[in-house]
């Protein structure tokens, strides 16, 4: 197996789009949607779990996502269940969300030589990453607010990181040769 390849990937992808289904599902109050969430939380806890445990090489960033990823959907599947004290669920994703950024940071979209390995598409649709999740952030706090077009922002913003993550799941991927010696020798 290549170094770079992770296991699970498209999985995790998939349950992360049914993830932001199942919330564009709650915010309509359409049938059904407790359960794609329940599910979805529940598939992302285990699959990344899994993919922990088969990880031969564990770094202490790798232990900080685990503790992140264990503490968001424990959160989620018992506010689900209507869980009265998720509180500290919730603090705990906090501390170990701001751990992971401060150890990883931007050096998560970097190569192994810390250069930029994002093409302009690439730079385009992580824009795209950002705006679609600050307006999640603003659509929640509309909907806090009572402010009119909450649900219509909220959804804007959950279709663009949705797009984004089956941009992901379905694009092909770039595998560059590293095979440096069949090039010719031109005089």
């Amino acid at each position: 197996m290549e170094p770079n390849r992770k296991l699970l990937k498209t999985p995790l992808r998939v349950s992360l789009v049914a993830l932001l289904t199942g919330m564009v599902m709650r915010m309509l109050d359409w049938p059904y949607a407790a359960g794609v969430l329940f599910t979805s939380f529940l598939a992302l806890g285990i699959l990344y779990a899994v993919r922990f445990g088969k990880k031969e090489n564990k770094k202490p960033v790798a232990y900080i996502k685990i503790i992140l990823v264990l503490f968001w959907t424990t959160n989620g599947l018992l506010r689900i269940m209507d869980f009265p004290y998720t509180l500290i669920f919730q603090i705990g994703t906090a501390i170990t969300f701001i751990t992971w950024f401060a150890m990883e940071g931007t050096a998560y979209f970097m190569d192994e030589d810390r250069k930029a390995r994002n093409s302009l598409i690439e730079i385009i649709w992580n824009f795209a990453m950002v705006i679609g999740v600050l307006t999640i952030i603003g659509g929640g706090l509309m909907h806090l607010l009572g402010w009119e077009y909450s649900t219509t922002t909220l959804t804007a913003g959950l279709t663009i990181v949705t797009a984004y993550i089956l941009k992901d799941v379905f694009s092909p991927t770039n595998e560059k040769s590293t095979d440096e010696n069949n090039k010719e020798l031109q005089v």
